[in-house]
């Protein structure tokens, strides 16, 4: 059966929910609030009531509880972090093969005459026939070849 803690108990300010509580009353309400509650060990009752209660040897108290469960959080917290910044620094080193991996595999515009490396571009040389005069040994102009 659920109960709460009544908004005035000293309790309810904490921030936390004691494990063990011992109540004066109860103020039925649309909720079950305890009210004159106060926080007690486990060891307590076991002594004072053996008949209703035992308590199995743990060894930590509600102190030592509180504290073990604050440097779980605080580990898991900074395991998160670390986790985080392998998880951005395998993003950045994908990113960054992509990056390569892409300026690689760019397709370049074929151009004649440009050779790799440099800026400049050479002409080609012109394919076909060349525009040449031939003179025989007499000093006459002869017809191109393929012209008649």
């Amino acid at each position: 059966m659920p109960c709460h803690l009544h908004p005035s108990s000293a309790l309810y300010g904490l921030g936390y929910t004691p494990d063990y509580v011992v109540y004066h009353e109860l103020i039925l309400t649309t909720k079950e609030y305890m009210q004159c509650a106060t926080a007690v060990e486990p060891h307590w009752l076991a002594e004072m009531g053996p008949m209703f209660f035992s308590v199995k040897d743990s060894d930590t108290s509600m102190l030592e509880h509180k504290r073990k469960q604050k440097e779980e959080k605080t580990a898991m917290e900074e395991e998160m972090e670390n986790l985080r910044k392998v998880q951005a620094e395998t993003d950045r080193d994908g990113k960054e093969k992509e990056r390569e991996k892409r300026s690689k595999h760019q397709q370049q515009v074929s151009m004649p005459g440009l050779k790799k490396g440099s800026s400049t571009y050479l002409r080609p040389k012109k394919l076909g026939f060349v525009n040449v005069k031939l003179f025989c040994t007499t000093g006459q102009l002869l017809p191109a070849p393929g012209r008649k």
